[in-house]
């Protein structure tokens, strides 16, 4: 038993250093995931070899249980058994492709136990017990439409033990030696056997679990280079954001030179090459032109390929992928190896998915920076518009001023030249400081006052400083506002005041008067679309309440409460500065 146990060893050693090399095989480790007829007669043609080497290379015995160790078992007498490790070949087919493929190999396997018998009737017994053996370990390892589990060591080698066990039962039944032959082989066969599935299960498992960890760690790397090339292609395909991508790529991946184009120029090289392959300069190599002319990913494997018009460039293998955007080539991603035989095909995927995820980010970029062009233009539009009623009074209270007080006139004259200076700012820029704004608020009441004196007293208060930002017109919109709509024909008494704070991220703009409040059916509208009156277009609250949430967000939008005691409009948008406190009037009273 002991020699006959040795033997086992080896040649259940044997099939396992088959499993070895096997599992090495891309092609055999994408058929254990597949889930295609085709997938499963590749799994059934490549078990049923190894059940018949199995069968070819077991050791003979004669009803004496006697030995007979031959190199090549070809045939076998009608009155001889077999031992081998057809059993560990049709178990590990059945964990491995599920019932379908291992009874499909245990049927072969015991087609060919029976062949070496010459069909002799004694050795029939091999075709149904193989057949369901392989059945019966398919079934134990996974439901038939589930993707491919790994069987744990120790799960195998319980299913190969019980797999042999059942192949003993059927020896004891059918052969001619019975329990003779039984008692002597049983034990090794077993222990063996099942040792042996153990194994190679256990090589399989390895090899997924490394590949998985492979995939994993080479997707996290593609995922970190994406996240942090995002930034820099957003503002568009340029010298300085090509620049900033190539050392990003180099840095998570492997190969020697990177280079990023447009369609005529080099933007930005890294790595091997750089010497000639010079940011700012022509292209220097025909692969590239071929790329941009044909727009299809090209791969060269020596030099010749890439067309380098350097005589002593080092560079030797390339994959140049082209940058589409809006179904035209807006440049090239080229990846270099110095060697040839490092591109492999994980390589160009990867060089492929990337140039696929940078065009996006690139198209994605072109789109946000013409939208902000279309909603800057907007915002400046609506900033640029003027109130022509305004106009008018204000030169008619000027004109009137003159007949009475010239040095006032003159004053109010510049006053006005402030507010329309200010108005060319604030049409160029959508953000000034609380300085620029409180002088075009000045401004404007100042010509105010002069046409109502006595009937506005305007203060403002604030504990930030003059350099916070905000958008033009703010305050003054909110103001002018009140001043026409508040306080109806009181003559006296009309207070409107101003406070400007820092709450947490935000700065807060709250307009309170004294008024006659705001309907709550008018209240709804106000901001929300234009309100026509007697006084206005009604088209300023709406304007500044677009261009604060087109600057910002929606919660930056004008907020109203009103009752019969007055209106408080207030503002909440992102603080950009910090200062000290301020605490005065506007000294329009």
């Amino acid at each position: 038993m002991l020699y006959l146990t040795i033997l086992m060893t080896e040649r259940v050693g044997f099939v396992i250093i088959c499993a070895f090399l096997l599992v090495n095989i891309p092609a055999f480790r994408r058929c254990l995931f597949a889930q295609t007829l085709t997938a499963k007669l590749q799994l059934v043609v490549i078990f049923s070899l190894f059940a018949i080497m199995a069968n070819i290379t077991g050791i003979e015995i004669d009803p004496a249980n006697e030995l007979h160790n031959k190199v090549l078992l070809t045939a076998v007498s009608h009155d001889y058994s077999v031992v081998n490790a057809r059993i560990l070949a049709v178990t590990t087919a059945g964990i491995v492709g599920g019932p379908w493929v291992g009874g499909s190999v245990g049927l072969i396997a015991g087609l060919h136990r029976a062949f070496q018998a010459g069909f002799a009737s004694e050795a029939w017994f091999y075709i149904p017990s193989s057949t369901l053996i392989g059945l019966l370990s398919g079934y134990l390892y996974k439901d038939k439409n589930s993707s491919f589990t790994v069987m744990t060591p120790w799960r195998s080698f319980v299913v190969g033990l019980s797999m042999e066990s059942i192949q003993m039962i059927f020896v004891f039944l059918f052969s001619p030696t019975g329990w003779l032959l039984v008692r002597y082989i049983a034990v090794p066969m077993i222990l063996i056997s099942s040792l042996g599935t153990s194994i190679f299960i256990s090589i399989i498992t390895m090899y997924l679990r490394q590949e998985e960890e492979t995939r994993a760690t080479q997707t996290h790397s593609v995922l970190k280079l994406t996240n942090q090339t995002l930034p820099y292609f957003r503002n568009g395909l340029n010298v300085k954001s090509a620049q900033q991508v190539v050392r990003i790529i180099k840095k998570y991946t492997n190969f020697d030179a990177i280079s990023i184009t447009d369609r005529n120029t080099i933007l930005a090289h890294i790595g091997a090459g750089s010497d000639h392959h010079i940011s700012g300069e022509t292209m220097v190599t025909t692969l590239s032109e071929s790329v941009i002319q044909s727009g299809q990913v090209k791969v060269a494997r020596n030099a010749e390929e890439i067309g380098c018009s350097h005589i002593d460039c080092p560079l030797q293998a390339a994959i140049v992928v082209p940058l589409r955007v809006d179904d035209s080539v807006a440049g090239t991603l080229k990846m270099y190896y110095t060697d040839s035989w490092k591109l492999t095909p994980v390589e160009i995927q990867l060089a492929t998915g990337l140039g696929e995820i940078f065009a996006n980010q690139i198209a994605l970029g072109n789109a946000e920076m013409q939208a902000k062009l279309v909603r800057d233009a907007e915002i400046k539009s609506l900033q640029a518009q003027v109130n022509p009623h305004f106009f008018f009074n204000a030169i008619n209270t000027i004109s009137a001023m003159m007949r009475r007080d010239s040095d006032e006139a003159r004053q109010l004259l510049l006053q006005l030249s402030t507010y329309f200076r200010s108005n060319l700012i604030g049409a160029r820029e959508t953000q000034i400081t609380l300085a620029q704004e409180r002088q075009q608020v000045n401004a404007y009441l100042s010509l105010e006052m002069t046409r109502f004196p006595g009937k506005y007293d305007v203060q403002l208060h604030t504990t930030v400083s003059d350099d916070v930002l905000l958008p033009p017109f703010t305050i003054q919109v909110l103001v002018e506002n009140a001043l026409k709509h508040a306080f109806g024909e009181r003559k006296i008494g009309n207070y409107v005041i101003i406070d400007i704070y820092q709450q947490k991220d935000r700065l807060i703009i709250t307009v309170k008067d004294n008024g006659q409040g705001i309907s709550p059916d008018l209240i709804k509208r106000l901001g929300q679309q234009a309100v026509p009156s007697k006084h206005g277009s009604g088209t300023a609250l709406h304007n500044l309440n677009q261009r604060l949430i087109g600057l910002y967000d929606k919660k930056s939008g004008l907020h109203f409460t009103s009752s019969n005691q007055g209106t408080t409009v207030s503002i909440s948008i992102p603080f950009t500065k910090k200062g000290g406190q301020v605490n005065e009037s506007l000294n329009c009273g």
